[in-house]
This record gives structure tokens, sequence and C-alpha cells, in this order.
């Protein structure tokens, strides 16, 4: 823990509106910047190595402009099969995900990163965590995968369904440790991140 007589600028490394809004129930002042890193997976990178990385290249792209601040970077990677399974950004390819995934279990993997721009040793600056979801999804019929995707339009998920939507309906049973993690931002080990970094919760 970093002793300090103020609080230190808190700034979440992501464009996200899901995240932004989880954020913000912790009740703490933040201020949201977009990282603009490579997405691309690593040849060979294994699906968690891909979120953990990402994470951490996203707080610290955004910590190198942003002296002595906290930086909250995260990305999630939905595996089946040990196959990633990444934003379809449009409806046919979102179909074709949920098709693949009905009546299968899937693993979300939410990589979080805190970097702490205090810390003068860059190698010492990060605390990063993979926190894993697991999904089993309703095994539906097209007609009902469809209209889903025609209402919802959850083309920028991973996985194409929003289960803090309608995508709910889609789900028979989520199994985690942390359940914001699945939304994109892993609220309980965030909070015990922030607390390793001598932030104070409640006033206190």
């Amino acid at each position: 823990m970093i002793p300090s007589s103020a609080p230190p600028r808190l700034i979440l490394a992501s464009s996200s509106a899901y995240r932004r809004e989880l954020l913000s129930r912790l009740h703490l002042p933040f201020e949201a910047i977009a990282p603009h890193i490579d997405e691309t997976p690593q040849p060979g990178e294994a699906p968690q190595e891909t979120a953990l990385r990402l994470a951490r290249e996203k707080a610290a792209a955004v910590a190198r402009h942003a002296p002595g601040a906290l930086v909250i970077g995260s990305d999630q990677v939905a595996t089946l099969d040990g196959l990633q399974i990444g934003k379809p950004g449009n409806h046919a390819r979102a179909l074709e995900q949920l098709q693949l995934m009905r009546g299968r279990r899937v693993v979300f993997h939410t990589a979080l990163c805190l970097w702490d721009g205090r810390v003068d040793d860059p190698t010492q600056a990060a605390q990063v965590e993979n926190v894993q979801v697991f999904v089993d999804f309703r095994d539906l019929p097209n007609a009902e995968l469809d209209a889903y995707l025609r209402i919802e339009q959850p083309y920028d998920c991973a996985g194409s369904a929003k289960n803090e939507g309608l995508g709910i309906a889609l789900i028979d049973k989520i199994a985690s440790d942390d359940p914001t993690a699945l939304t994109g931002l892993p609220l309980i080990a965030l909070t015990g991140m922030l607390r390793r970094a001598g932030v104070r919760f409640f006033g206190t």
C-alpha cells in the first residue's frame, strides 16, 4: 500500500459503456480514456493469455500519458472447446456464434489489470488477475436466436449475448466467484486491487 494525503487520479482504460456503468457503482470519481491498442490475438496464444496481455497493455497504454494515476484495464475472451469466440460485429456472425454455443458450456475469461503509476519500478506497477465465468447456454431453436439478435443487437459483445439484458433468457446457468465479471469488469477482484493500492471506500 502506498500512503497518500490525496486520492490518486483513477482512470478506466476503456471506451466500453458497460465497464463505465460497472465502475460507477463504486462511487469513486474516475475518467474513461480509450487505450487504442491492437487487440489481435498473437499466434499460439492461449485465450486467457490473450485476455491478460490485453488488459495489461490497455492499462499501460493509458498510464504512459497519466503519470501518478491508477489505471484500470480489462479485457474479455470467450472460449468454447479452447477456441476463442470474439465480438461478432454483425448479425450473421452473431447467429453463427449462438448456434455454436447453444446447449454448451462457454468459458469467459475476464482479465483485469490495475496499473499504479506511483510505483517507481514498472515491473512492480501492475496487479493482474483472470476471472473465469462458466456459462451454460440453453438449447434454443434458430428462430429464437435470430429474434433475440434483432431485438438487442449485441454485436459488440464477445459471445453475442448481453447477460445484463434480454440475453439472460438464452442462459441456463452462470457460475463465477465474481458476478460482474461476465459483464466485463470483475468488481470483487477490482475492489481488492484498489484496497491494496491504498484506495479507501465508505469514506474511512
